[in-house]
Formats: structure tokens, sequence, C-alpha cells
């Protein structure tokens, strides 16, 4: 008995140890998440009204020679961006995602010969590969996203690689932040730039007063560019692939810790209700084993009379 109840003390110390880990961990991953919230909410508007900026643009303009918006006949190879973590104990995070980008291949591009996935984030690369699927770049992620030039290198080997006809079209795979409860996977189509993809593919449109600004935008009848159209859109469509790339990754971010943060809030839960059982446990092998000695005082002490 004194063994079993030094086994059950033992657990508890170990338990409780975990207990102090993962509470620090929560408090961390919450102080993280007030940040990359108040990051993500103050460029998602910017990224969210230029997207449809753009899109109510080329309804006015001749932009479709541009090799942005021209569609391929036949979808033959597919790129995909996966912006996941660097680190785990975030629950099912990565895998939710990958599943996303498996499950969207499947529905919308069942005959494409070739899906070339380039990760931002080594756990989602990992969940890939277990997935099978064909990893052909992999970017360091940091832990802190400061600006868009982080995204830089992705954004301009996509852009090369669409114009020079290596994939008929470019998608960007994250979970979009929608509160600190709720995060879900989305697949967004980058490239070709179709003035319909919003109701097609669900783009993300978070604000509605973003929706009153472009209902202004298709009022407005008559547009003037300066130096002309054509530099405009050579300047600014590039800028805007990086902005919606960018703008994952802050996504991304914040769903991470979100997520992070309440996996963790579950596991101290779950170590509390563990060490209170351990606690009862022991005790119940304590009062046994007083109980066994009073026992063996009394059998003891009625022998000798």
């Amino acid at each position: 008995m004194p063994q079993a109840t030094r086994d059950i003390k033992r657990r508890i110390k170990s338990v409780t140890n975990t207990h102090k880990i993962t509470k620090a961990m929560e408090l961390v991953a919450a102080s993280k998440m007030r940040k990359a919230v108040a990051k993500v909410l103050a460029t998602r508007d910017y990224a969210d009204l230029t997207w449809q900026t753009v899109l109510r643009l080329v309804k006015r303009i001749d932009a479709f020679a541009h090799p942005f918006f021209q569609e391929a006949d036949e979808v033959k190879n597919v790129a995909v961006v996966l912006i996941s973590t660097n680190r785990g104990l975030c629950g099912s995070f990565n895998s939710n995602l990958v599943m996303k980008v498996v499950d969207s291949i499947k529905l919308h591009h069942p005959d494409s010969r070739v899906t070339d996935i380039i990760t931002l984030g080594s756990r989602g690369r990992d969940e890939a590969r277990r997935h099978g699927l064909n990893i052909i770049a992999d970017f360091d992620k940091e832990d802190i996203t400061v600006d868009s030039t982080i995204v830089r290198p992705i954004a301009n080997m996509i852009i090369k690689d669409f114009v020079a006809k290596k994939y008929d079209k470019v998608f960007v795979a994250y979970v979009d932040f929608q509160s600190s409860l709720k995060q879900m996977p989305h697949v967004k189509q980058l490239l070709p730039i179709v003035p319909a993809i919003d109701e097609r593919l669900g783009h993300v449109i978070h604000n509605k007063e973003n929706q009153d600004n472009n209902t202004n935008i298709d009022k407005v009848s008559e547009f003037i560019f300066e130096p002309g159209r054509h530099k405009v859109l050579e300047a600014f469509l590039p800028r805007l692939l990086e902005i919606q790339t960018y703008q994952a990754v802050l996504e991304s971010e914040a769903s991470e810790h979100s997520a992070r943060m309440f996996a963790m809030r579950n596991a101290s839960d779950a170590a509390t209700d563990m060490i209170n059982e351990l606690t009862l446990a022991y005790n119940q092998a304590r009062q046994a084993g007083i109980t066994a000695e009073l026992a063996e005082i009394s059998a003891g002490a009625a022998s000798l009379e």
C-alpha cells in the first residue's frame, strides 16, 4: 500500500508540472493572439477592398488581354500555396487545412494532371507529405510576420510560373480567422483573376462596409488612369497578389494562436481533472493503508491479551 501511494503521489507531481506548462503556453498564446488579431484587423479591410476594386475595374476597361486575367481552355496544371504553422500543439489546425486542399482539388479540378504544393510552414509541409502531395518548394516561415516583404519571393514565383504558362490556376490555402472560437480552412484562387470568382470559389469578405464601398465603386462611370491604364495594371496587379498572400499569412497566424490557446486551455482543464482524480485515489489509498495498520495493531493487541 505505501508503494501505491508513492506511485500516485509521483503521478500527481508529474501532472501538476504538465499543468503549469500548458497554462503558461495558454497565456503566451493568448498574448500572441491579441497582437495577431490586431494586425489582421488593421489590414483586412484594405486587402478586401483592393481585391474587389480590381474585380470591378476589369469590367470597365479592356484588361482581359493581361496575362493575369487569361483563363486556360483546359486546366492541366495547378499550384497551391499552403500556409500553415511551424509549431504544433494547436489541435487539428494543419491536418484540417491539408484535407481542405485535398478535397478542393478533388472537387474543382479532378482532371488536373499536376497539382504542385508550395509550402510556407514546416507542419503543413510534413502533413502534405503524409498525404502524398507533390511539394515543389518550401519557404521558411517567420514566427511573426512583420511586413509583406516576407511573402514577396512566393508572389514573384507564382507570377513568373503563371505568366510562363507553367500553371493554369494558382490558389492559396490558409485558415481564415473569423473569431477566437472559429477558424475555417479556406482555399482562394489567386490566378487567373476572374470577376465572378467571389461567388464560385468563396472569396472571403469580412466587413459589410466593404460591400457598401463596392456598390459605390459600381456607380462610378469613368476612371482616369495616370500615366496610363496598362502601366497602372502592370504595377498594381503584382502588388495585389502580394497583398492577398500577405493577408492570408496574417489570417493564418491569428487562427494559429487562437487554436493553440484553446488547445492549451483544454489540456490544462484535462490536467486539472486528472489531478483531482489522482488526489481522490491517493486519499483513498492512504486511508486504506491507515485502516489496515489500525487493524493490524488491534489484532496484535488482542493476541497479546
